[in-house]
C-alpha cells in the first residue's frame, strides 16, 4: 500500500507541467479533431507555451496515439519515436 501512495505521488509530481500549460481551460475536444480535420488551432493554442516539450514528453513516455501533445499530431509523433529508436540502435539519419 505505502508503494502504492508513494508511486502516485510522484506521477501526480510528474504532471505538475500540466498546471502552466496554455491549454489549461481550453476545451480538450480541440486537441482531438476529427479524422481530416484541421489541427491548426489546437497547434496555436501549443506555440510558445512554456511546458511544451513536458507535454510531448509525456505524450512520447505515454503512447498517446491520439490527439495533438506538444504542438504535434499523432503522425509527428511516430515520426519521433521512430527516430529516437533508430537512434537508441546506432541508425543515424534514417
Amino acid at each position: 500500500m505505502r508503494e502504492m501512495m508513494i508511486q502516485l505521488r510522484v506521477e501526480a509530481e510528474d504532471r505538475r507541467w500540466q498546471e502552466r500549460a496554455n491549454c489549461l481551460g481550453v476545451d480538450p475536444d480541440l486537441f482531438f479533431p476529427e479524422r481530416g480535420a484541421s489541427t491548426r488551432e489546437a497547434k496555436a493554442v501549443c506555440h510558445g507555451c512554456e511546458v511544451q516539450a513536458e507535454c510531448l514528453e509525456y505524450a512520447l513516455a505515454h503512447g498517446e496515439k491520439f490527439g495533438i501533445w506538444g504542438g504535434m499530431s499523432e503522425r509527428e509523433r511516430r515520426r519521433i519515436r521512430r527516430q529516437r529508436a533508430l537512434a537508441r540502435r546506432g541508425i543515424v539519419g534514417a
